[in-house]
């Protein structure tokens, strides 16, 4: 069922954006997608959207230590599609990190 973006889930799309404001629009709603509870999402969109490409990529650290990959996906149209979160142990998510946590996958941290 779609929901709206958490303030940490918005915050985690900014940061890889490179923007500095909260994201509005109709990519607003997301719907959690089966991958063992490690946290990706797939933004609200027309049926026919597939995956284009990676846009950005960001990594924490989850609560317990284990790093957290993320990247940003749009679809064929250059749409917002998929936050994918890959937890390098397969575990469960247990908190998105605050904007102060988050870093480029090169150990670079950037965003406001």
């Amino acid at each position: 069922m779609p929901r709206p973006l958490t303030s940490k889930e918005r915050d985690l799309v900014a940061f890889i954006l490179g923007q500095h404001s909260p994201l509005q629009g109709h990519f607003d709603l997301v719907e959690e997608m089966n991958d063992g509870e490690m946290g990706s999402l797939r933004f609200v969109g027309t049926a026919d959207r597939r995956f284009g490409r990676c846009i950005g990529e960001a990594e924490f650290d989850d609560a317990d230590g284990v790093l957290v990959s993320v990247a940003l996906n749009a679809d064929q149209h250059g749409e917002l599609f998929e936050l994918d979160l890959w937890k390098v142990d397969f575990s469960p998510l247990q908190k998105i990190a605050a904007l102060t946590e988050l870093r480029s996958p090169n150990g670079g941290r950037h965003g406001p």
